[in-house]
């Protein structure tokens, strides 16, 4: 028997099929790594009036275009 390791990758796993993809949470989140990466005010609302410019595919595909880099979406 072989036992591996769980990888230990420090992203953020958002499961969008659950009560953490509704579009506040991800905007609350939006704007919680926003602040965490130093962004100004401006460029929190800036985002989040791109995220709600759409629909709700616009607001997920924003949120990813701006934190997939740290941010796992699953659907």
């Amino acid at each position: 028997d072989m036992i591996v390791k769980k990888q230990n990758t420090n992203r953020i796993e958002i499961d969008l099929t659950g009560p953490q993809g509704n579009a506040y949470f991800l905007m609350g989140t939006a704007r919680k790594l926003g602040r965490q990466l130093c962004w100004d005010e401006d460029e929190i609302q800036t985002l989040l009036k791109q995220m709600t410019r759409g629909d709700y595919e616009n607001l997920v595909n924003t949120f990813d275009k701006y934190f997939g880099n740290i941010v796992t979406l699953y659907r």
